[in-house]
């Protein structure tokens, strides 16, 4: 078995291709804040594409964070020269490569002097974040910045020692900014519909606490471009790791995922870019319309299976899928309550993008679990489904299923199984949605009373009237009971 360094790449097992460029040569022009397997999987991939072609050798991608998963994930990469194995899980078959466009990490310390460093160096003109939809502390309901969270109210009385990574961004730009180095730009790979302007909103906001020259100074010179991603790409556990061995790798990190990719950018890079168009991202003045189709469909649909699977004890996406009950909620609900609702971009219907999910979705070979996909369901729901229930609500249209599906999370969310089994803490605020769920089996109300998600669609007596039945069908009868009678609903 050949563990992965600068020194064995060219020594890779027979038809996995690693880095024909000489890393040596690389030099910083990226940080990514949060590296978890997506980015690796997709942002770093487009540029270690690029890369293969020689070019772009001057925006090598350095690795940032500041949880401790960070800490492992640093260690892990640092002993393998921030090298990565993609093993790419296509239902006819299984390939691999080795990425090489990672060249660091940042040391990761209390007050994050190390990444304000980093960020501040004249190279670095980009700063790409994944952060996970729930962490831009932004209050799901208003979409308005939570400046009251002690997170930021820390750095904001602290500016020289944040404990965020948006904190330590406002600390280099400062640091920019006096020694003249300029601006970079501050690009969101995560789900969030515009998802640029979110960030903006969430740097400029947190700078004005503390500095509001400064916070003018960054909404002026810094650029925040919206983007879609998309690709799916499940957590490294015994199964993957097994099959990086099985293919003469040894990898401590290595990620697997789909073989379909997509990035649509929006152009507005302050301080440059790679030309990643030439390796297929899409650049596009209607990034809003891409995100709106990926979010509420691709998104929504894995919170209208994972709820319902995990009360059902289905391990991973592709298994619910095969389940005939499962994979007919999963079309009925997007063709008859989301696909409305989503405008056409070029090149794919709203429809044909939801066979493309239903195909992706049903991959055997992806080992996707339940439990990732319904992690934080409170930002997940707030972002990707409660959207579509709104402008269904506006519209007079449907909502039968999609009240459906909220009934499952809060059926979830109570804890156990149908067979008994508990379900562990799955969301950040898990104790609250604990406990709403208990409140709601014996008042079903109980649960839309989380203004926090709901905001006022409770005062909605449709949307209350159809959540109310199905979860008490959901209790009275069983999940699969309330998806049959749904699917019996013409």
């Amino acid at each position: 078995m050949i563990a992965l360094s600068n020194k064995s790449i060219r020594s890779l097992p027979k038809g996995i291709e690693g880095p024909n460029y000489d890393r040596k040569v690389l030099t910083p022009g990226i940080v990514h804040i949060g590296l978890g397997n997506f980015h690796r999987a997709h942002q770093s991939w487009y540029l270690h594409r690029l890369m293969q072609q020689g070019l772009a050798s001057d925006w090598a991608i350095i690795g940032a964070g500041v949880r401790q998963y960070d800490h492992d994930m640093r260690a892990k990469l640092l002993d393998q020269d921030c090298l990565t194995t993609l093993i790419e899980l296509d239902p006819g078959g299984i390939s691999a490569e080795v990425t090489g466009s990672m060249i660091g990490y940042v040391p990761i310390e209390e007050g994050n002097w190390p990444l304000i460093q980093q960020l501040a160096s004249p190279d670095i003109r980009i700063v790409s974040l994944t952060v996970t939809e729930g962490g831009y502390y932004i209050d799901p309901v208003t979409k308005q910045f939570d400046e009251q969270h002690a997170d930021i109210q820390h750095d904001a009385s602290n500016p020289e020692v944040p404990c965020t990574v948006f904190g330590a961004i406002i600390a280099a730009l400062k640091l920019r900014r006096d020694e003249g180095i300029g601006p970079f730009t501050l690009q969101s790979c995560d789900n969030l519909q515009g998802n640029g302007t979110i960030l903006r909103q969430t740097v400029v906001s947190l700078a004005q606490l503390s500095d509001p020259a400064l916070a003018s100074w960054i909404n002026d010179n810094c650029t925040f471009p919206n983007s879609m991603v998309d690709c799916i790409v499940p957590s490294t556990g015994a199964m993957e790791l097994s099959l990086v061995r099985d293919l003469g790798i040894g990898d401590a990190a290595p990620v697997t995922h789909e073989n379909f990719r997509q990035w649509v950018i929006e152009d507005a890079f302050c301080a440059g870019r790679p030309d990643w168009e030439k390796v297929g991202a899409q650049f596009s003045n209607n990034v809003e319309g891409y995100e709106s189709q990926k979010i509420r469909i691709l998104n929504a649909g894995h919170q209208i299976i994972a709820n319902v699977a995990e009360v059902l004890g289905i391990d991973t996406v592709s298994q619910a899928m095969k389940n005939p009950l499962i994979s007919a909620l999963f079309r009925k609900v997007q063709n008859e309550e989301i696909v409305p609702h989503i405008k056409a971009v070029s090149g794919i219907t709203p429809a044909e993008y939801v066979d493309l999910v239903e195909a992706r979705f049903s991959n055997p070979r992806i080992v996707d679990t339940i439990r990732r996909i319904a992690f934080d369901g409170s930002s997940r729901h707030t972002g990707m489904v409660i959207p579509t229930i709104r402008d269904a609500l506006a519209a007079d249209s449907r909502v039968s299923g999609l009240t459906l599906v909220e009934a499952a999370w809060a059926r979830m969310c109570e804890g156990t199984r149908e067979d008994g089994s508990e379900i562990a803490s799955n969301d950040p605020i898990w104790a609250k949605l604990n406990s709403a769920a208990k409140a709601a089996k014996v008042s079903p109300v109980a649960w839309l009373e989380q203004s926090q998600i709901y905001g006022d669609l409770y005062n909605n007596q449709t949307f209350t009237i159809n959540f109310s039945y199905w979860l008490n069908l959901i209790y009275s009868e069983g999940m699969e009971a309330a998806i049959k009678t749904y699917l019996k609903d013409v």
